[in-house]
């Protein structure tokens, strides 16, 4: 029960922007637009500033690493056998790879796990995030509506204000750069109302779903990857790492986490399936009210 109510809110989030868009129909590229290129920056350096290096890192980031390319190639496999095209197909990595373990994650495990937990889920957050940023972005752009090579598609990336957030933010972290009080204020308060507004997106964006066809075997294949297989191999990877059974356990929970929210901002900004990647991270999320109380569980 205790579990259900963390999950709640995010869900009731969800529901204000369905019901806004169904009231007052917004135009949501816009607002996607904004959260991307204005919000997120911030919401970036504050992540990377704030959370200082350490090997838990490393082993971590080993952990998202492979995770994340045997997803991937689990999905291209899949997708090359079923002919996907491939907005159709890097929808589905973007679905099925990619998980919420920020806004989602990190209240689940401090929840499950205390302070010690949440510097972990942390941690997973800004990892999670990076990639999400560069890789992710890359299948958003690549398989948009409009014909991009490599190096248009690595170019667009780099111009990235996210990126350009993140970077500064672990710059000044190593170089121990003291952020004036106001910028700090400033930064603290866009940052604060990034992932609202990622989730406010989402929502509108399911409201628009209506009579759109999702093809239900896609949809239905994205939500076994990421709510089965995905803390299957998370399993597998941490037995091999050299990691704390608790580390262990918060990485396995990470990894059943629902589809990432921000997710849906990608494929809205690039026109990559969006109708399939918000049906995925609507029905994922609601799969996790009952799956993430049976993995903390299974695991603690």
């Amino acid at each position: 029960m205790d579990v259900i109510l963390i999950v709640l809110p995010a869900l009731l989030v969800f529901l204000v922007g369905f019901i806004g868009q169904k009231k007052l129909g917004f135009e949501i590229n816009s607002i996607s637009k904004m959260a991307i290129y204005l919000m997120y920056p911030f919401l970036a350096f504050k992540t990377f500033y704030e959370n200082e290096l350490n090997l838990d890192y490393l082993y971590i980031f080993l952990f998202c690493i492979a995770l994340c390319m045997i997803l991937i190639l689990s999905i291209k496999i899949v997708a090359g056998i079923r002919n996907y095209s491939k907005p159709r197909a890097s929808a589905m990595i973007l679905s099925g790879v990619f998980m919420n373990s920020g806004n989602y994650g990190v209240p689940i495990i401090l929840f499950g796990f205390g302070e010690i937990g949440f510097r972990y889920a942390v941690i997973m957050m800004v990892i999670q995030s990076f990639l999400m940023n560069t890789i992710g972005l890359y299948y958003a752009i690549s398989g948009s509506d409009k014909a991009r090579d490599s190096k248009e598609i690595w170019m667009k990336i780099l111009k990235m204000p996210i990126l350009h957030g993140a970077f500064i933010g672990l710059v000044f972290q190593v170089l121990h750069l003291k952020v004036p009080l106001f910028l700090s204020q400033t930064i603290d308060l866009i940052s604060q109302a990034t992932i609202p507004t990622i989730m406010v997106v989402l929502g509108m964006q399911l409201a628009t779903l209506g009579g759109k066809k999702v093809e239900k075997s896609a949809l239905s294949f994205i939500v076994i990857m990421r709510m089965v297989a995905s803390p299957i191999l998370a399993v597998a990877i941490v037995s091999l790492l050299p990691i704390s059974s608790t580390l262990g356990s918060i990485l396995i929970i990470l990894a059943s986490m629902p589809t990432a929210a921000n997710t849906t901002m990608f494929s809205l900004q690039f026109n990559t399936e969006p109708d399939l990647v918000s049906a995925s991270t609507l029905v994922t999320t609601l799969l996790s009210i009952v799956t993430i109380p049976v993995m903390l569980a299974l695991v603690s």
